[in-house]
């Protein structure tokens, strides 16, 4: 049974790569995709969540806006997974530092993603789940990285449901506490959707904004200036 295309996706069976960056903005999507593939081709725009498939250095990519929060990326990543055979998803995000040593557009890249999101409750595990990055993508974006004089973080990062907390900052100095970088609201879900399917998935992140310091990037960087982050994401495919 063919489940393309679906209520969020207007792309058919085939129109997407195998291998595809899920920002956060739709706008950052439109971006990468005219500032840095050819022959592209636009698949989809339900809900303004801009997707777009072409070539990197000849090599097939595609590219599409995921929403904010662990339930928007989870629905599209479960799609780009199970319906239209994507089998690596690189999460390309803004995130608010949490360690002290981390500025604006420093660049961290999560090999875990701790949450405070109940996500994994559906899989009924008789314990408390790790999300982690596929090493695979892991290893070969530090490789990318190191070749391109482009220093990265990485470690554990906080995938939150909150962005507005009631807490205020009170919550991001416990996980400071425990070594955690930088907080974002999406990476664990990705996570635990490509651990269940069998796919590879990973995150980097661009340092937007400082909540201990208040420092922060304007929208306008947050769509067209985090430009290390995408290229060695582009080179991952």
């Amino acid at each position: 049974m063919n489940n393309t295309p679906t209520a969020h996706n207007n792309a058919k069976l085939g129109d997407i790569a195998e291998t595809i960056l899920l920002p956060g903005d739709p706008l950052r999507a439109k971006f990468i995709a005219e500032n840095f593939l050819e022959d592209v081709v636009e698949y989809n725009t339900v809900r303004g969540m801009f997707g777009y498939t072409g070539y990197y250095k000849g090599r097939r990519i595609s590219v599409q806006g995921s929403g904010m929060g662990i339930p928007s990326i989870g629905i599209y990543s479960y799609e780009l997974i199970h319906f239209y055979g994507v089998k690596n998803l690189i999460r390309i995000g803004s995130a608010g530092a949490i360690n002290e040593n981390l500025n604006l557009h420093d660049i961290v890249i999560g090999m875990g993603a701790c949450t405070d999101s109940n996500f994994a409750s559906q899989y009924n595990l008789p314990g408390t789940y790790a999300p982690i990055a596929s090493y695979k993508l892991l290893q070969k974006a530090v490789n990318i990285a190191n070749d391109k004089g482009t220093t990265v973080t990485v470690g554990n990062i906080l995938s939150s449901d909150v962005f507005y907390s009631d807490t205020g900052l009170g919550n991001l100095e416990k996980w400071k506490k425990m070594g955690v970088l930088c907080v974002e609201m999406e990476a664990a879900g990705l996570y635990m959707n490509a651990a269940r399917a069998g796919v590879n998935a990973l995150t980097i992140l661009t340092i937007s904004d400082c909540p201990f310091t208040g420092e922060e990037c304007s929208s306008h960087d947050r769509q067209v200036a985090f430009t290390k982050m995408m290229e060695i994401a582009l080179e991952l495919a």
